[in-house]
């Protein structure tokens, strides 16, 4: 890992995901988790104060990150949940089968290298019947938003992390055998509209 990705980074996406709006729609979509959670892409601990302690017995933070887990510290010190990093990738969730009773995504798919394999690992340790929370941004609806966003990616990627503007979201939950029960999509207010179509909802894995 590069001093950039170790030092720099968490800094930066830290600061971007923890805008105003953002923040306002993740107080939407974390307090719904509710019993053993996996967070796949928990960064910097940002969703630690929205999620609601009557609901959640505990949370698997999945973070490969260890400048991410390093700027985690002060919000694990302050919340009242308990945490268990584990430190993989999303290809590689090392829980048993059938074992969270929720997933939770937070601008988090666009990044992931291998998005098929992660998902597919998610709705494996996801019990049946279990929700998956997604608040993710990618691919717009509108055609000169999309020009952009497919133009913008390949340059935008080397120093975001790896995320990329324009995966459809919704396609690839469905595309890992989730079915999708609720799915809202906006432009959130004040953020430039090719890193700002949202994907907001909630799927499940199949009974």
């Amino acid at each position: 890992m590069s001093f950039y990705e170790d030092r720099v980074l968490p800094h930066i996406i830290d600061k971007a995901c923890s805008m105003g709006q953002v923040m306002k729609l993740r107080s939407q979509v974390v307090p719904r988790a509710r019993g053993r959670v996996l967070e796949v892409g928990m960064g910097s601990g940002i969703n630690l104060e929205f999620y609601d302690q009557s609901r959640v017995e505990m949370v698997y933070g999945l973070e490969p990150s260890e400048g991410m887990r390093r700027k985690a510290l002060p919000n694990l010190n302050r919340s009242p949940i308990a945490v268990e990093w584990l430190d993989l990738p999303g290809e590689k969730i090392p829980l048993e089968d059938n074992s969270v009773d929720t997933v939770l995504l937070t601008f988090t798919l666009c990044t992931i290298p291998d998005w098929h394999a992660a998902l597919l690992q998610m709705k494996r340790v996801l019990k049946p019947g279990g929700d998956l929370l997604f608040l993710e941004h990618g691919e717009a609806p509108h055609e000169t938003v999309r020009k952009w966003q497919h133009r913008i990616t390949p340059g935008w990627k080397m120093f975001a992390g790896g995320c990329h503007l324009n995966r459809q979201i919704a396609d690839l939950i469905r595309h890992a055998g989730f079915e999708i029960q609720e799915l809202e999509n906006l432009y959130m207010p004040n953020a430039p509209k090719i890193a700002g179509f949202i994907y907001k909802g909630r799927a499940t894995k199949p009974v």
